[in-house]
């Protein structure tokens, strides 16, 4: 996609994530008293520190941009500055939206406030990451640990969601922090239907043009291939496996692709569980 096409996408998709993710806030979550998790979990657990303790009511913008700063500068450093800069345009709509949308009391079962509010939780951070933004805080952290040392980012996230949880339920109460694990669970469940681009799928093909097919997905995806020499166990015939491992966000050009080619292939397409080695991951810019 053309950058100056991205734009006119990516601006509109940030502040309707950025919305989305301040009226959960005031809405779900404070009336729950949840702990989304990342750095907006970390923020509301300070607020609700300072309030309980001290009886001072921070600004949920100014703890979360101060919060936000250090993954900001990962960021800029180590993902790139265009990608940074509207995750920046992100975590400022966010903090502001929250601050100024009322708080609403939509539903009091807090079971029901952690799965619906978790969905849309989960929508507003996929809308931002498939835009080429991010809602800022652990996002920036596991990105880079993710496209430098191949790990899953959620798994990341999770770990850091674990000690909040842990901490909020210390302070204020383990109902509260357990309802917060269904919240973040559902949260995880939309993220890895939504956003696909750290998890990958593996190809068995077979076909009777396996060089074509292995240009058509080498163009669309810029992943290589394998061809395997088979025989067939009816016709005992000659046949050409194309072995390849994609994004999973780019199965269906992939599979568009050789469909194009080869109308007849057989095509197995397979969950990859687990990766080791080189696997091109494009760069944020």
């Amino acid at each position: 996609m053309k950058p100056v096409k991205k734009q006119f996408i990516t601006v509109p998709a940030v502040i309707c994530a950025a919305f989305l993710m301040a009226l959960n806030t005031k809405t779900f979550v404070n009336t729950g008293g949840l702990y989304p998790g990342g750095v907006t979990g970390l923020t509301i657990l300070i607020q609700r520190a300072f309030d309980e303790t001290f009886n001072i009511r921070l600004p949920f913008s100014v703890v979360n941009i101060l919060l936000n700063s250090v993954p900001v500068y990962i960021g800029f450093r180590y993902i790139g500055k265009r990608f940074t800069l509207y995750s920046c345009l992100m975590i400022l709509l966010n903090s502001i939206f929250t601050d100024l949308i009322p708080g609403h009391i939509i539903t009091e079962d807090v079971l029901l406030i952690s799965i619906f509010g978790g969905i849309i939780n989960g929508l507003a951070i996929s809308i931002c990451l498939n835009a080429g933004a991010t809602s800022g805080g652990t996002d920036f952290i596991s990105i880079f640990l993710s496209e430098k040392r191949g790990i899953d980012s959620f798994n990341i996230i999770l770990g850091f969601n674990a000690v909040i949880l842990c901490v909020a339920g210390i302070m204020f109460g383990w109902d509260k922090a357990l309802y917060s694990i269904i919240f973040q669970y559902v949260s995880t469940i939309v993220l890895h239907l939504l956003y696909k681009k750290f998890q990958q799928s593996t190809f068995f093909i077979v076909t009777n043009k396996p060089e074509e097919v292995s240009e058509a997905i080498y163009k669309v995806s810029r992943h290589g291939a394998t061809i395997l020499e088979g025989e067939g166990s009816y016709e005992h015939c000659e046949r050409n496996v194309v072995y390849s491992i994609v994004s999973a966000a780019q199965t269906k050009k992939v599979i568009c692709a050789v469909k194009e080619v080869d109308p007849d292939a057989f095509i197995n397409e397979v969950k990859t569980q687990k990766l080791s080695g080189r696997f091109y991951q494009p760069k944020e810019r």
